[in-house]
């Protein structure tokens, strides 16, 4: 006998289906943000244009751009047993990625709204063999309705923040009826693991963190030589995956830095490519002069502060620059993945909010592969201590290499892991073709 769901699950579901009239007004008003993609809102409702490929279809699903990419060498794994890969995601910016970075044939679609008959009308289009939710992106209906329907889930790469933990312990009866529709649980530290144990997991297994396995961003080699070109000579900062409020203490930090290293270059990154008017028009008010790489425009002798406000191009800019400052971190939003910008040859400086990836930042930390400042000031004085020293550079290199090196292995643990369920899959495909 199943146990009945608790009420707030048994109220979410009533609600998300009686607001279902409201889906298109909500629709519309996405689309005006810029948030919905109008050629294929279709997909929000669970509708679809694409044909289901014939035999086992393997379903993944992360939130965005992050859990996307840190799914891609699973992603190729999966490829490489003649696997069918549906990949769903919520985000336009992800779909621009998956678009950009992955195979023609994996299937991409924006996930559904969390309403039971949208849900329901995405899984019986589909009918997915096996689902893995990418990190915590956990939706109601889209759980139950698939766990309604036998189909075996998996949390892959599972992350329970110190913000998120509290806030699901108070509603442990909801979370605990959520996780516990999840056969296995790939947490990415033993933290992790501990906390969705807490939660209601029933069967926890730490396989580490597949972002640490992921392959260095591209970058187009006509345009990394063309910014190589105009940049000869000058040292050069970058600031990646910045968010609101850090990009003034990096104007600030430049001018000081500029006193001592007079052709320095600042290349800031936003986190979110709209905000690149908004911050050249702040480099602007501060008497410096900004280059806007959405404008197609390069950095000149003049320029200070480069803006690189395109999409898919942090590869391009982490092999420009030996020393970036990893955004995200000096404001509480829990820090950005700093794994790309090791492999790629850059030290690593960040902020104190680094809540997102702690095991990764405290080991880096540890060894002496990456600063961390908790000031204007502090981060002044550890850029320009970089910035003088190449020696010191190649020493935190070194280290941050090491470290990352000891902390990989996740995409073989979580492959270990998932291996019972991809016999079976191998089982039916062996069958669907006999």
């Amino acid at each position: 006998m199943t146990n009945p769901l608790p009420m707030t699950l048994r109220v979410y579901r009533k609600l998300s289906s009686a607001m279902l009239p409201l889906a298109p007004a909500l629709i519309k008003r996405r689309l005006k943000q810029g948030k919905e993609d109008p050629a294929r809102v279709g997909e929000r409702r669970g509708m679809s244009a694409d044909t289901r490929p014939h035999g086992p279809l393997v379903w993944i699903h992360g939130a965005s751009v992050g859990e996307v990419l840190a799914a891609a060498a699973l992603i190729e794994r999966l490829r490489a047993l003649n696997l069918r890969i549906l990949l769903t995601s919520g985000t336009v910016t992800s779909a621009n990625i998956v678009a950009k970075r992955f195979p023609a044939d994996i299937i991409h679609q924006y996930v559904p709204y969390d309403s039971p008959r949208y849900v329901g009308r995405f899984l019986d289009h589909w009918r997915p063999s096996l689902a893995l939710f990418i990190e915590s992106d956990l939706w109601p209906n889209l759980i139950l309705s698939s766990a309604a329907r036998r189909l075996p889930m998996v949390l892959i790469n599972g992350r329970m923040s110190q913000r998120s933990f509290p806030r699901w312990s108070r509603m442990s009866g909801t979370i605990s009826a959520l996780l516990g529709k999840f056969e296995v649980c790939l947490a990415q530290s033993n933290l992790d693991g501990e906390r969705f144990a807490a939660l209601g997991s029933r069967n926890v297994v730490t396989t580490g963190n597949l972002k640490l396995d992921v392959p260095a961003p591209p970058a187009d080699p006509a345009k990394l030589e063309r910014l190589m070109a105009v940049t000869r000579g000058r040292p050069i900062i970058v600031a990646a995956s910045t968010h609101p409020g850090e990009e003034e203490i990096l104007i600030e930090a430049h001018r000081t830095l500029a006193g001592f290293f007079p052709k320095l270059l600042t290349v800031i990154v936003p986190r979110h490519v709209d905000r690149g008017e908004a911050i050249a028009r702040t480099i602007a008010a501060s008497g410096l002069h900004a280059g806007l790489r959405s404008r197609e425009e390069l950095p000149t002798a003049t320029t200070d502060i480069y803006v690189a406000d395109t999409m898919g191009e942090l590869g391009l800019f982490y092999r420009l620059a030996p020393i970036v400052f990893m955004g995200g971190s000096l404001v509480p939003h829990g820090g950005q993945n700093p794994i790309e910008a090791i492999k790629l040859g850059a030290s690593v400086v960040h902020g104190p909010h680094v809540f997102n990836f702690t095991d990764v930042y405290e080991a880096l930390d540890r060894a002496g592969g990456a600063r961390q400042v908790d000031t204007l000031e502090a981060l002044v004085k550890q850029l320009g201590q970089l910035l003088a020293d190449p020696a010191a550079r190649d020493v935190s290199l070194a280290a941050s290499t090491r470290v990352v090196e000891q902390l990989g292995g996740a995409l073989e643990r979580t492959l270990t892991a998932l291996e019972p369920y991809l016999l079976q899959l191998r089982i039916e495909m062996g069958a669907a073709n006999a």
